[in-house]
C-alpha cells in the first residue's frame, strides 16, 4: 500500500465515528444508568472504533497499519494501568492496616459539616500541590474524605466534586505535576512563567469554587447527627487499633511523591508498607480474617496477600461502614483498565487514519480574534479528551496543531500553554471513559456524571479562561523585536 493510495478523509468521515459514539454512550447511560461503565460503554467504544477502522480502510489504510495504531495507543495507557493496579493494592492494605480508618476517625473528629465541602477541597488542593499528583491525592486523602462524608451523612456527589476540584487545582499549579510540565514543553514556554500566567484564571476559579462549597455546606439539608458520628467512631475504634502512627504509610508515600519517585513504584511501596503495618499493628484484625485451618503466621500472610490482589471485606454491625471499608485490591481496578483499553483503542484509530486531525482542522475555520483561538483550543482539548480518553493526548495534540497558529496571529505561546491546561487537564476527570474520569470513579466510587455538576473548579476555570480571552484580559501578544537607536535618534 503506498501513500498515494491514501485519501484525505472528509469531514463526514471524521464526524461519523464521533457521532456514533455519542449516540451509543447516551443510549448506554439511558439503558444501564450507573452500570454503563461496567461493560456497555466499552462495547460502544469498540463499535465506534470498528466504524472508524472501516472508514480508514475505505480511505486506503490497511488493517495492519490500523492494528499497529491500536497497539501503540494501548501502550500509551499501560503506565496508567500499572498505577491503577498499585492503587488497588494500596487501598486494600491501607484499609487492613487501619490507615484509612484512622484518617476517617480523626476527620470525623475535626471537620464540621457546615464547612466540610470547602475544607475537603482545600485539603486536597494543598496535598496535590505538594506532591504534584491528583491521582495520589484522590486515592489517599480523597478516599478518607469520602468516608468522613458518609459518617456525616453528607452528599457523596458533592464531596467527590470537592475532592476532584481540590486535587486538580493543586495538580495544575504544582511544578511537580506531569501535565504542568508537559503543557509548557509542548507550547515552548518556561515552566514557572507558565504557572504564574495560569494563576490569573486558576486563582479566581478556585476562590469561586470554595465560596460555592461553603454555601452548599451551610445549606446542607441532611445535617450530620452527633449520634451517627459517635456511632461510626465507636465502630471504627472497636474494629481497629487506631492511632497517629498508622498514618506513617501516608507520610512515606507523600515523601516519595515529593522526591519525584515515579508513581507506580511509589504507590506500590506504600501498598507493601501498608501490608507490613497491618501485621504489626492490626494483628488481631488480620488473624480474625484468616482461615482456621492455617497457622497464625500463614493465615496472616494469606490475608495480606489477598488484600493486595482482591481487597478486604469487613463485617461490622453497620452496613454503610462495611461497604466503605470492604474494598481495594488489584481486581477492583480491572473494569477500569478494561474501559481505558477500549477508549485508547478508539482514540488511536481516529488518530492513525487522520480522522481526528480532520475534525479538529474544521474548528479553526473562521477563527480571527484571540478569544476565538483560546476558546477553540479549549474546545479542542475537551473534544480530544472525549474521543481519545487521555489527558496527555489532549495536551500534546492540540498543542502541536495550534502552536504555529498562535504565533502567526501574534499571540504569545503562554496563551497556548495556559489554554492547554484549562481545556485538557481540567476536563479529563469529568468524562467517565477518560483515564482520569475512570480512575476517579474507581477510587471515589462516584460516577463522573454525578459529580460533574459539583466539580466547580474544573467547570468554572475553562469558562473563565474563554471570558478572559474575549474581554482581552491577560492576553499576551508577541511584541516586536527591540530596535536599536543610535546617538542621533535614527535607526
Amino acid at each position: 500500500m503506498t501513500n498515494k493510495e491514501i485519501k484525505t478523509p472528509s469531514l463526514l468521515d471524521a464526524m461519523l465515528p464521533i457521532l456514533a459514539l455519542v449516540i451509543m454512550m447516551g443510549s448506554a447511560v439511558y439503558l444501564f444508568a450507573d452500570n454503563s461503565s461496567y461493560g456497555p460503554n466499552q462495547i460502544a467504544l469498540l463499535l465506534a472504533m470498528g466504524l472508524a477502522a472501516i472508514i480508514g480502510m475505505k480511505n486506503g489504510y490497511s488493517w495492519k497499519t490500523i492494528e499497529k495504531g491500536i497497539v501503540d495507543g494501548i501502550s500509551m495507557s499501560l503506565g496508567a494501568c500499572l498505577i491503577l493496579l498499585a492503587v488497588g493494592s494500596l487501598i486494600g492494605t491501607w484499609m487492613l492496616a487501619g490507615t484509612v480508618p484512622t484518617l476517617i476517625y480523626f476527620g470525623l473528629e475535626l471537620l464540621n459539616p457546615s464547612f466540610f465541602y470547602a475544607a475537603a477541597c482545600l485539603i486536597c488542593a494543598v496535598v496535590a500541590m505538594s506532591i504534584g499528583s491528583s491521582w495520589t491525592t484522590a486515592a489517599t486523602v480523597g478516599v478518607a474524605l469520602m468516608g468522613v462524608s458518609a459518617g456525616m451523612e453528607m452528599s457523596a456527589a458533592i464531596t467527590a466534586g470537592a475532592v476532584v476540584s481540590g486535587a486538580y487545582f493543586g495538580d495544575k499549579i504544582s511544578p511537580l505535576s506531569e501535565t504542568t510540565n508537559l503543557a509548557p514543553a509542548v507550547a515552548g514556554t518556561d515552566l514557572f512563567e507558565h504557572i504564574r500566567y495560569m494563576l490569573w484564571t486558576t486563582i479566581p476559579s478556585f476562590v469561586i469554587a470554595l465560596i460555592l462549597f461553603t454555601v452548599l455546606g451551610f445549606s446542607e439539608v441532611g445535617e450530620a447527627k452527633a449520634e451517627r458520628i459517635e456511632q461510626m467512631q465507636l465502630l471504627l475504634n472497636d474494629s481497629f487499633d487506631l492511632g497517629w502512627h498508622l498514618l506513617i504509610p501516608l507520610v512515606v508515600l507523600l515523601t516519595l511523591a515529593i522526591k519525584k519517585m515515579p508513581a507506580f513504584p511509589a504507590v506500590f511501596i506504600g501498598a507493601l508498607l501498608g501490608g507490613i503495618w497491618a501485621v504489626v499493628f492490626q494483628w488481631d484484625v488480620v488473624t480474625s480474617m484468616a482461615s482456621s485451618e492455617d497457622t497464625a503466621s500463614v493465615g496472616a500472610l494469606k490475608v495480606v496477600w489477598t488484600a493486595l490482589f482482591d481487597g478486604v471485606s469487613f463485617s461490622t454491625p453497620d452496613e454503610n461502614l462495611n461497604s466503605l471499608l470492604s474494598r481495594g485490591g488489584m481486581s477492583s481496578m480491572l473494569n477500569t483498565i478494561w474501559l481505558i483499553i477500549c477508549a485508547m483503542s478508539f482514540g488511536a484509530v481516529l488518530e492513525r487514519v487522520g480522522l481526528l486531525k480532520r475534525a479538529v482542522s474544521a474548528i479553526l475555520i473562521g477563527a480571527k480574534s484571540a478569544g476565538d483561538m483560546v476558546s477553540r483550543t479549549i474546545l479542542t482539548c475537551f473534544g480530544t479528551n472525549l474521543v481519545t480518553a487521555d489527558q496527555y493526548i489532549s495536551i500534546v495534540m492540540p498543542g502541536r496543531m495550534y502552536k504555529e497558529e498562535f504565533k502567526k496571529r501574534g499571540l504569545d505561546q503562554l496563551n497556548l500553554s495556559r489554554s492547554l491546561e484549562d481545556g485538557g487537564t481540567l476536563t479529563s476527570p469529568l468524562i467517565p471513559w477518560n483515564t482520569c474520569g475512570a480512575y476517579m470513579h474507581s477510587v471515589l466510587l462516584v460516577n463522573p456524571f454525578d459529580y460533574v455538576f459539583y466539580a466547580f473548579f474544573n467547570v468554572i476555570n475553562p469558562i473563565l479562561a474563554v471570558v478572559y480571552a474575549y474581554l482581552g484580559i491577560k492576553i499576551l501578544r508577541i511584541t516586536p523585536p527591540h530596535v536599536e537607536v543610535n546617538s542621533k535618534g535614527t535607526v
